[in-house]
């Protein structure tokens, strides 16, 4: 089977400026296409940074973020994805709140969602954003995708319950340079417990008085680092191989020996 080659811009997000971001934005993802990526993540909340108690920050399902990925996949051939503050369409009326949607845009106009299950309580997100209840797997050129969102990184169980159906999870994130460390592990955990890739995508610069080092990460089935980047706006380029991850978990066979 062809591996997907993926691309993951570890960028810089202007706070609150959606224009700003998709204009920056734009000439990277033509870089990473023409890189030859047939997928191209972009970071957790790309187009506003994570300010999910400002009011207002909410954008309709289908709103500009999740145009722009449309728009940009269109335009380049390829599958693109980010999160973004996102309401609902069948948001309830009195509650507003936007969900953490991880949206992934195809080249011929598929888009899926996944909202974020697991609100980071320590920073309050529960009481300005809607939890998501369901598990988003993407197939993508034969290549099967689980998508996650940041604080999500922390509960292996849920990575364990998606790991049969997953080639390789994609975790988007504005995860702080004081966590660093966790970051770092955490992926490389869940790509060894799971016999999968994992690709981890994280800003970098400031905003929201925090400080953000990237850490962005491609990891294979067998724990192995095949791309990395750290404090600056870069993009890593990696193949995405499932006969790698078949033939990982034919070998070691601990997948099969759980119970």
């Amino acid at each position: 089977m062809t591996a997907l080659r993926v691309a993951a811009i570890q960028h810089e997000i202007v706070w609150h400026d959606r224009a700003a971001n998709f204009a920056r934005l734009a000439p990277m993802i033509a870089g990473a296409a023409a890189g030859g990526a047939g997928l191209v993540l972009l970071t957790e909340t790309f187009s506003t940074g994570f300010s999910f108690d400002t009011p207002g920050i909410g954008e309709p399902e289908g709103g500009p973020s999740s145009a722009f990925l449309s728009a940009q996949a269109a335009a380049h051939g390829v599958w693109v994805g980010g999160s973004c503050p996102e309401i609902a369409a069948d948001a309830p009326v009195d509650d507003p709140r936007p969900s953490n949607s991880f949206v992934l845009a195809g080249p011929t106009g598929d888009v899926h969602r996944y909202r974020k299950i697991h609100p980071f309580s320590h920073a309050n997100e529960e009481r300005f954003v809607r939890a998501g209840a369901e598990f988003v797997t993407v197939e993508v050129d034969g290549v099967r995708l689980s998508l996650f969102v940041c604080y999500d990184l922390r509960f292996a169980d849920e990575f364990w319950e998606l790991a049969e159906q997953t080639d390789a999870y994609l975790v988007v994130a504005n995860w702080p340079a004081k966590r660093r460390l966790h970051w770092s592990t955490l992926l490389r955990a869940r790509a060894i417990e799971n016999q999968a890739y994992v690709v981890g995508v994280n800003r970098v610069g400031s905003g929201g008085g925090l400080e953000y080092s990237g850490d962005s990460a491609v990891i294979d089935p067998l724990g192995e680092v095949l791309a990395s980047g750290a404090g600056d706006e870069t993009v890593l380029f990696a193949n995405i191989d499932p006969d790698h991850v078949a033939a990982t978990r034919q070998h070691f066979r601990f997948l099969q020996d759980r119970r």
